[in-house]
């Protein structure tokens, strides 16, 4: 799985067994050799999509895993891991837009580098279509309306979330606030979160807010805020997005 793409994995699968005979293929590592981390997600992959026509979903996933080619340069491993799978699906939309002479809006998004980790559980969303469509539904949205709509709708449909996934409307909620006040990245370098600003303008409003809340804030230069709040603010994921999404609206 270390050598193999999820692509050729899946044809030696397939290629093993004919007509109505069952066949079976062994991958086998020796003791001492772990599976690294990202042989664990083709293998993961290809057992998930053990379905007739799961074709596609393979390619997918194996261009989340081993990146997107040269459309982001170096070869196949590319620059996805860097720029994120959300974010290069945005710039090839964009460039695709700008090949067919269409409009295209400008994405000013905030990108949140915080240790902390959402998602829509297996559990909650069983159909794999339906949980990507609702991640897609998620990560676009740009205002809270939009956000609360979302969640309107994937709560009448699946439930009250668990609290993975409200972690990751939080996260949402988090950036979308953030982006509307003019805040391009917030990384959390213990003690400190620290605020880069898109304009002087905004740093400067984002002081006075931070200023005015429990902890020590600091203007570095004209675009970037440290902020030091009371440690219990940090000590759990759910409390730091709690008084992040408390003080950005």
């Amino acid at each position: 799985a270390d050598h193999f793409g999820l692509a050729e994995l899946h044809q030696l699968r397939g290629r093993v067994g004919r007509h109505k005979h069952r066949a079976y293929c062994y991958l086998l590592l020796p003791p001492q050799r772990t599976v690294t981390e990202v042989a664990q997600k083709r293998l993961q992959a290809i057992e998930n999509y053990a379905m007739l026509g799961a074709g596609f979903k393979i390619a997918m996933r194996d261009l989340e895993i081993r990146g997107a080619g040269n459309l982001l340069g170096q070869e196949q491993s590319g620059h996805i891991a860097t720029v994120g799978y959300e974010l290069y699906c945005v710039l090839l939309e964009q460039e695709t837009k700008r090949l067919r002479k269409e409009p295209v809006l400008e994405t000013s998004r905030c990108h949140l580098e915080l240790p902390v980790a959402g998602t829509l559980p297996r559990r909650y969303i069983k159909s794999d279509k339906h949980r990507m469509d609702m991640y897609r539904r998620l990560v676009a949205v740009d205002t809270t309306e939009q956000l609360a709509e979302a969640l309107a709708a994937m709560t009448e449909a699946y439930g009250d979330p668990p609290r993975q996934a409200q972690v990751f409307v939080d996260l949402v909620e988090v950036r979308v606030l953030a982006s509307g006040l003019g805040i391009g990245t917030i990384k959390l370098k213990a003690p400190d979160l620290i605020f880069h600003c898109r304009t002087e303008a905004a740093a400067g409003t984002l002081h006075q807010r931070l200023t005015a809340a429990p902890g020590r804030a600091t203007l570095l230069d004209t675009r970037e805020v440290f902020w030091r709040p009371p440690p219990p603010y940090l000590a759990e994921d759910a409390t730091m997005l709690a008084v992040l999404r408390k003080l950005l609206r």
